[in-house]
């Protein structure tokens, strides 16, 4: 078991009511969760916390049976903002996590064209950031992530500032990426169709309890399709808990 929440909870000095209260998930090796719920509900926090950004006001993270008390080369973290350097082109920012790394060059080279293939930009490699759109900049950023071959993948509503269509076209290939690599992911949306359309499982956190509300199994076979019976199905069973809980 790679990931194991136990008890975690989370009080900010500036709120009445604790933000995350008694969170207990376990995530399996190559699964991949999606966490949901309203806006405040502590999505990120959660994920920040994992990431060993923020520290836990109780109970523990345990990755690999080893405690998470800090960030580590073992989780990688790909946030809204693709974060990546102006000053540097495509292939140069793919590897920058592997040159702080210590990474020999050759391999640096190796795995960033491996990746850039995989998120079709091998042909884009030596262009500068600013010549290329948003949707190029987030692959460009999970090529990145996916070069330091950590334990965890954790992404923070990556697709959200995305016009629908870039956002849509992105979710197909990381679900396609996923597939062919089994990385382990813990991924934050505001989206229920997308939580569903790349989930095994989708977990909904309440903003009044700071609680798990439910944890749904996503046993639909991929690769997915969102106007399938089964899909919309789920789709609106899982939107219904969510605003049952915001309400």
């Amino acid at each position: 078991m790679p990931l194991v929440i136990q008890g975690l909870n989370k009080h900010f000095d500036n709120s009445d009511k604790a933000t995350l209260n008694e969170i207990d998930l376990e995530i399996e090796s190559g699964e991949f969760v999606c966490i949901v719920g309203a806006s405040g509900c502590g999505k990120s926090t959660l994920l920040n916390l994992v990431a060993g950004l923020e520290k836990p006001t109780g109970g523990k993270i345990l990755l690999d049976g080893k405690e998470v008390t800090g960030p580590g080369a073992d989780r990688t973290v790909m946030f809204q903002e693709h974060g990546l350097f102006p000053w540097l082109n495509v292939i140069e920012n793919v590897k920058f996590g592997m040159k702080l790394a210590g990474v020999p060059k050759d391999e640096q080279e190796q795995k960033a064209m491996h990746y850039l293939k995989m998120v079709h930009l091998e042909d884009y490699k030596d262009y500068p950031i600013h010549q290329i759109s948003g949707g190029m900049r987030q692959r460009t950023a999970l090529a990145r992530a996916l070069t330091m071959d950590s334990k965890v993948l954790l992404m923070d509503e990556p697709f959200s500032a995305l016009d629908k269509q870039t956002s849509n076209r992105l979710r197909e290939e990381l679900q396609r990426i996923w597939m062919e690599t089994k990385k382990t992911i813990l991924f934050i949306t505001h989206s229920v169709e997308e939580a569903v359309y790349l989930g095994d499982r989708v977990v909904a956190l309440s903003p009044d309890t700071g609680r798990i509300a439910s944890i749904i199994s996503i046993d639909i076979e991929r690769p997915r399709h969102v106007y399938s019976p089964e899909f919309v199905e789920l789709r609106h069973k899982i939107m219904e808990q969510v605003r049952g809980e915001a309400v």
